[in-house]
């Protein structure tokens, strides 16, 4: 491998999320077994992510395909080293994470007004001020939280997002003690020098605090956004095991960074992401049985670059005849 290309890894660290059990599940229209949900996540659990978003603790009517977020986190098999967080709403949600030992909470919000009013129903202002009592209630348990900005990189509605905007909410997080945020592509409206620029910015102003970038392959651009940014400085990602997700407000969009894509590539290119491919490929290859429908990863349909195939079965035919032709034109 060329060491000097600038897309090297070079052995670099880069932490790996999966976020499909959440962030893919609650797409789906079926209902997904909780004893499957617990098994899927328990196998993710041994495949080296540093953390796996298991559920969500929200009302059954809002996501009635994470009902079950209570049983789901209580009886998940926890491995040392793996972080198992949740997506909390409210003070109520917060109780029920703390209450079945989650990890983490992680909150969302959008900073774009139309969209935190479409997918909320609140203004901003509400939602910082409603995620300030979880924080708050978090901290009295000390138990860490990570703030999810949704649109950090351009709305669907609003168009352009500026970047500083992003930045002003980061502020308001940071200045209430989170350990962390993501920057989330909400629609797959990122393009790497946008990234670039972003995270460059946050690195910059909040070096202590935990920075993760959640891209879509909406438009194709989920790989070359995550090079872009882990050349700009980080070093954390959201990823879905076999591509799982969507976003209602980019109708026709594909979901989440494929995880098992994801890692084939930052592997080839030199990064260590910890992650086991063989083993979240194999998972990924039995999630349409489990959700009734494709999925679009590559890498569970055609393999690994490493991966090779048989010659056709009449290939010995073919070679001995070559050969024949090649010695009759010497004669």
């Amino acid at each position: 491998m060329n060491t000097n290309t600038p897309w090297s890894g070079a052995g670099r660290r880069v932490f790996m999320n999966e976020v499909g059990p959440r962030d893919g599940l609650q797409m789906e229209a079926a209902f997904v077994p909780t004893a499957d949900k617990i098994a899927l996540i328990d196998a993710l659990s041994l495949a080296g992510y540093a953390k796996i978003e298991a559920t969500a603790f929200v009302s059954a009517t809002a996501i009635p395909a994470l009902r079950d977020g209570d049983v789901v986190m209580s009886e998940i098999t926890r491995q040392p080293g793996v972080i198992y967080t949740a997506l909390v709403p409210n003070l109520r949600g917060a109780e029920r994470a703390i209450e079945t030992r989650t990890d983490e909470l992680n909150l969302v919000m959008s900073v774009s007004e139309t969209h935190n009013l479409c997918n909320l129903r609140m203004l901003r202002s509400q939602s910082l001020q409603a995620l300030a009592q979880v924080i708050a209630l978090a901290q009295d348990a000390r138990v860490p939280v990570n703030v999810s900005l949704s649109c950090s990189f351009g709305c669907p509605m609003e168009g352009d997002v500026p970047a500083a905007d992003v930045l002003d909410w980061v502020q308001r997080f940071a200045d209430r003690g989170v350990q962390g945020v993501t920057l989330c592509d909400t629609t797959g409206m990122a393009f790497p020098p946008q990234v670039a620029a972003l995270v460059r910015a946050v690195r910059q102003r909040w070096p202590q605090l935990g920075l993760t970038l959640h891209f879509h392959d909406t438009r194709g651009l989920a790989l070359p956004n995550m090079l872009a940014a882990l050349d700009a400085g980080a070093d954390r990602f959201d990823t879905a095991l076999g591509g799982l997700g969507g976003c209602p407000y980019a109708p026709g969009a594909s979901g989440n960074a494929c995880s098992e894509d994801a890692v084939h590539a930052l592997q080839l290119v030199g990064y260590d992401t910890g992650v086991d491919l063989a083993r979240i490929t194999g998972l990924a290859q039995r999630l349409p049985a489990l959700i009734g429908h494709d999925m679009p990863s590559q890498i569970a349909k055609a393999g690994p670059r490493s991966h090779r195939h048989a010659p056709p079965a009449d290939f010995d035919t073919w070679r001995q005849r070559a050969h024949e032709r090649q010695a009759a034109a010497v004669r």
